[in-house]
């Protein structure tokens, strides 16, 4: 391990604004720092003034930020400009500050992309949810070539207005499964809905692959049941490690080796 100089005057800032801060980032990106000998420190942030925080960046010469819920679509008119990855979804979940100049890019879109490479993309799929995450996640779908997929989704205008900007079918019940089960809703979720399955068995039993985005629990009922009936899973926990690594190199200009990311993604999770 590198030696991580003391905190100082030119130790640079990176942050996030979440309305419900969460420990994992700031665990997985101070762990890195350690673990890379650079001299920076992330903190998590909540706000009430989101303008304000922005203005805070750009004033304090912040390197970056993660954007979470609710704020992804509403810092958008705050920026100076939007990255590809966040322009395709009009969702943004990092901002990166180069001398003043702060622009948005959306690396849940990119780690999702990098998640279904080698799924081959005629493979139909149900998407249960219609939220910010649904939206990075249906737009990574359709740019890697899947078409033949179903938007599912009680908030009908929510749900047909997700599935007719990426190209998919609606539904606002559960009537058909399909090859491809992807949950993007809080179902299976530490804190109320952790004993609740986001798809029927049976349909899970028909499925060959399982994805959750859910990140706490690790293992959520959905992705247990699915391995328990040998099927390959995508977890919660490779999204938000994916994410906050692409996070850290938009930082940093630095990509750790795969050993360093795995160990500070268990430590982060193991800190809990």
């Amino acid at each position: 391990m590198t030696s991580k100089p003391p905190i100082g005057r030119d130790t640079r800032l990176c942050m996030s604004l979440s309305a419900r801060p969460g420990n994992f980032g700031s665990r997985f990106h101070n762990r890195l720092y350690e673990l890379t000998g650079l001299d920076y420190v992330y903190k998590s942030f909540s706000t009430t003034d989101l303008a304000g925080a922005v203005g805070g960046i750009r004033a304090l010469n912040i390197r970056g930020c993660a954007i979470s819920m609710p704020f992804k679509e509403a810092v958008i008119l705050l920026l100076d400009g939007l990255a590809g990855s966040a322009a395709a979804i009009d969702s943004v979940n990092t901002i990166v500050n180069d001398d003043g100049r702060l622009t948005g890019y959306n690396t849940d879109y990119a780690a999702v992309v990098e998640l279904i490479a080698d799924i081959d993309p005629a493979t139909p799929f149900v998407l249960r949810g219609s939220g910010g995450m649904a939206k990075a996640v249906a737009a990574a779908l359709r740019d890697s070539g899947f078409a033949n997929g179903t938007i599912v989704a009680r908030n009908e205008p929510l749900g047909r207005e997700l599935a007719g900007l990426y190209g998919f079918g609606w539904s606002s019940e559960l009537d058909e499964g399909a090859p491809l089960l992807i949950n993007v809703t809080p179902i299976g979720m530490t804190g109320g809905n952790e004993d609740q399955l986001a798809f029927p068995e049976a349909m899970i039993a028909q499925a060959e692959i399982a994805f959750d985005v859910v990140q706490y629990p690790p293992e959520t009922r959905f992705l247990s049941t699915a391995r328990g009936l040998g099927k390959r899973v995508i977890t919660g926990t490779q999204v938000a490690t994916i994410q906050a690594l692409e996070q850290f190199v938009l930082y940093t200009g630095i990509r750790p080796t795969p050993e360093q990311v795995k160990e500070a993604a268990d430590y982060a999770y193991r800190m809990g």
